[in-house]
């Protein structure tokens, strides 16, 4: 087909117009997965972001059945998934380094610690520092927020915009997560008797939820393997 047979009005072409199409498609399939996002990152109002985002995935899906150049699925779920685990450690944490004698953190936190970690409840705000009294719970705040967290972030949205620097980045801040979990669950066995002290939901109710802080991690053998040409500079 000549160049000429494939120009639409007003000198555009067929491929420019798919690449118009294309774009707004990606563009409003993240308008719904980053509204969704946000509310997921919350944690407390998770019930209203996970259909955002699903439809948002919805809608990437049925462009990419089109046949319109989207994002892969498995970059956007990745790059989303590294988002929602980043935010919703930021957004705990945060509230308790700088935030705990507000009224949200008194219920919420001290709600989540009757439940799940002891950390969070007996004695809580009785440190000069505030917040949760638990063994290292603030050298943890302290170092993984301003460092892991928010590169993580950072990470995750040059990923989800394929940029080179995002993947690099995103392997690096996976293993730095990986290096911060263990360590974080070497810390609630070691002072277990303080974390999981009369709490209604102990060590199994623990694992119940932070079993999916690890899925992030899974993504590292895929962001090892992936051709990085697929990714600009």
């Amino acid at each position: 087909m000549s160049a000429a047979s494939m120009r639409l009005g007003g000198g555009h072409t067929a491929l420019d117009d798919h690449d118009d199409k294309s774009r707004q498609a990606q563009r409003r399939a993240d308008t719904w997965m980053i509204s969704g996002a946000l509310f997921l990152g919350t944690a407390i109002l998770g019930f209203i972001g996970l259909p955002l985002y699903l439809r948002g995935l919805s809608i990437q899906s049925q462009a990419e059945r089109q046949g319109l150049s989207v994002r892969p699925v498995i970059v956007t779920l990745i790059g989303y998934l590294v988002i929602i685990d980043a935010a919703l450690n930021s957004f705990g944490w945060a509230l308790d380094m700088i935030a705990h004698h507000t009224l949200v953190a008194r219920v919420f936190l001290t709600t989540w610690g009757a439940m799940f970690d002891g950390g969070y409840f007996w004695h809580y705000n009785e440190l000069w520092i505030g917040g949760a009294t638990a063994p290292g719970e603030k050298s943890w705040e302290i170092a993984l927020l301003p460092v892991v967290f928010c590169m993580r972030l950072a990470a995750a949205i040059g990923f989800l915009q394929m940029k080179r620097w995002g993947q690099q980045w995103l392997v690096v801040t996976c293993w730095f997560g990986v290096v911060a979990w263990t360590g974080y669950v070497a810390n609630m066995t070691i002072f277990a008797d303080v974390r999981y002290a009369h709490v209604a939901f102990p060590v199994w109710g623990w694992w119940l939820y932070d079993i999916f802080y690890i899925t992030p991690f899974l993504a590292i053998p895929y962001l090892h393997s992936v051709n990085r040409e697929i990714f600009s500079e």
